[in-house]
């Protein structure tokens, strides 16, 4: 038995001892009723009636019998029906809030994750197999990487600007150290005209722009489901703490607490009573339901949108393959670039240099690079449809709200004598309306007038926030992806996966891509050793001993194949 199965438990028990002697003598003292009042309430005794009275003060809970209420305690009651209502809520909303906040925080901690998994590949591909420029590139990779978190978390940046900056110092490290290996402009001008000269020059072919249209693709839907999540928070959170009107205060005291004034505070409201008031009360909140079902639905439609090339899991674990590419064509193409750069910066005065060590910290990132086999039901995109189908049970939740807190929480059972706001009755003769404001224009006991400016605030929020997940779900058709600062840049983008999306050939693979790292060993970090690598699938081996690397001892092969670390206790 959990704790508030104890407390309902307790207070039954206490209840049953207060009045189980009432019921069946007829109220002849108020004394129950006062000790009621001050246990449910913590109010003092002094000054209430010992005794039933008539009750010419009281403006709810009028009745033809003599009463044990007063005006002071008909208040109280009023703060305490408001609040019992609200704590209902409160405890109906609970699954659904901890199903939302559980997943939001899970989705978030999973992408940071994912996001120092692929910053760790990205240095071991330099250290291994670029040890000469490690040293350098370490900066900008960090950079990238802390980017492309504040981008996914809300934070006001361009993915183009990014990935634009990252390409454009990574080519002086290139140019310096392979295409003129070995020897090193000391000119912090010379590095900064070659820096400039990537753009026309193009020196990694469309590398960059593959790149860049894969994080678009990946990166916003990421970052408006995460958006979306805390949305759905907000929503919760706010009707968790809907301010009741006056007539719906009224309206709850009469259902609650007037009993109480008789001597009946085991007794419940009868079901269509109980329905009427309470969708009086909660009938701005019922608005809510067909825009909460539309944001479940296009969260849907979202979630299963995001595959291939849309797959932030898939673009970022691959991301140190379109470098290694990127690097690999610069190099191919040494001698033309070599022109061009001579033409636009003129000959360096050039000076030999040894290059740094790699000084990648194992020990610091020892935890992210341990590498867990795993099989097609432990990926980020299934356990992101396992929320969905949770998510999914709650779509008419506003709507239903109501009925499930008279039936579960505060209603009598059928057939059961109950109470109609007057007296205790076999069965409600009044009309029961429906949910909704326009069904409350017959509401035999709450008046509902005019619109509720919060849960208007929320609609609109709703309505903002599904236009956002509707835009970014990709249709077989072309569609246009706004990127830049907060949505700068429009780029035309193919809901179809191809070559040129980085779907297939070399560089970016279904994730089927082998990455060959030698002599690594995960709880070591062993990496100042120099190494070879296979850069491309079938491709030649790129020799880098040349430029500081000594010849591979061993080789240790990682196949990445969908997602490749296990993420335990996140989900």
């Amino acid at each position: 038995m959990d704790a508030q199965t104890w407390r309902v438990s307790c207070r039954c028990l206490l209840l049953l001892a207060l009045v189980g002697s009432t019921r069946s003598q007829g109220l002849q003292s108020c004394e129950e009723v006062r000790k009621l009042f001050q246990w449910r309430l913590v109010g003092p005794v002094k000054g209430l009636p010992d005794s039933p009275r008539a009750g010419p003060d009281l403006q709810v809970c009028i009745a033809k019998k003599p009463t044990c209420c007063t005006r002071k305690m008909e208040e109280r009651y009023q703060i305490a029906a408001r609040q019992d209502m609200q704590q209902v809520l409160q405890t109906s909303s609970s699954t659904l809030k901890f199903l939302i906040s559980r997943n939001a925080a899970a989705f978030q901690e999973t992408l940071e994750t994912l996001i120092r998994q692929a910053e760790n590949y990205t240095s071991i591909l330099f250290c291994n197999t670029y040890r000469n420029m490690a040293l350098e590139a370490a900066a900008s990779i960090q950079e990238f990487f802390a980017d492309v978190g504040l981008y996914l978390f809300g934070a006001d940046v361009s993915p183009e600007e990014f990935v634009n900056r990252f390409f454009d110092s990574l080519f002086p490290l290139v140019y310096n150290h392979l295409i003129y290996p070995g020897v090193m402009d000391g000119s912090l001008e010379y590095s900064e005209c070659i820096r400039t000269a990537r753009r026309d020059i193009s020196p990694f072919g469309n590398i960059p722009q593959r790149v860049l249209g894969q994080m678009a693709r990946s990166l916003m839907p990421s970052r408006t489901f995460l958006q979306a999540l805390n949305l759905g928070i907000e929503v919760i959170n706010t009707t968790d703490h809907l301010r009741f009107s006056k007539e719906c205060g009224r309206a709850l005291l009469r259902m609650q607490y007037c009993p109480h004034c008789q001597g009946l505070a085991l007794s419940k409201p009868c079901m269509g009573y109980c329905l009427n008031v309470v969708r009086g009360c909660l009938a701005h909140m019922a608005e809510l339901n067909s825009h909460w079902h539309l944001y479940i639905r296009s969260l849907e439609e979202l979630s299963d949108a995001m595959h291939g090339t849309y797959d932030i899991e898939h673009v970022l674990l691959n991301f140190h393959l379109l470098v290694n590419d990127a690097v690999v064509q610069a190099h191919l193409d040494g001698q033309k670039l070599a022109e061009q750069v001579n033409k636009i910066c003129g000959h360096p005065n050039r000076t030999p240099t040894q290059s740094p060590r790699c000084s990648f910290d194992g020990s610091k990132e020892t935890h992210g690079m341990k590498i867990s086999a795993r099989n097609g039901e432990e990926t980020l995109a299934n356990r992101r449809k396992e929320f969905i189908n949770s998510l999914r049970l709650h779509r008419t939740f506003y709507g239903s709200l109501a009925d499930q807190l008279c039936a579960n929480e505060l209603a009598a059972g059928d057939g059961e004598p109950c109470w109609n706001g007057e007296d205790i009755i076999k069965s409600y003769t009044q009309r029961v309306v429906g949910s909704g404001i326009k069904a409350q224009s017959g509401n035999p006991e709450v008046k509902v007038k005019g619109t509720d400016p919060v849960i208007n605030q929320i609609i609109d929020k709703l309505k903002h926030v599904i236009q956002l997940l509707q835009g970014r779900s990709p249709k077989p058709s072309k569609w246009e992806r706004h990127v830049g600062s907060g949505g700068g840049m429009a780029e035309q983008v193919s809901g179809d996966c191809d070559d040129e999306d980085g779907c297939g050939g070399s560089g970016s693979g279904e994730v089927k891509r082998t990455l060959k790292i030698t002599n690594w060993v995960p709880d070591e970090m062993n990496l100042n050793d120099g190494k070879k690598i296979h850069p491309t699938d079938g491709g030649s081996t790129l020799d880098t001993t040349g430029a500081g690397c000594t010849a591979a001892t061993e080789t240790m092969a990682l196949t990445l194949m969908g997602a490749v670390m296990l993420l335990p206790g996140l989900w």
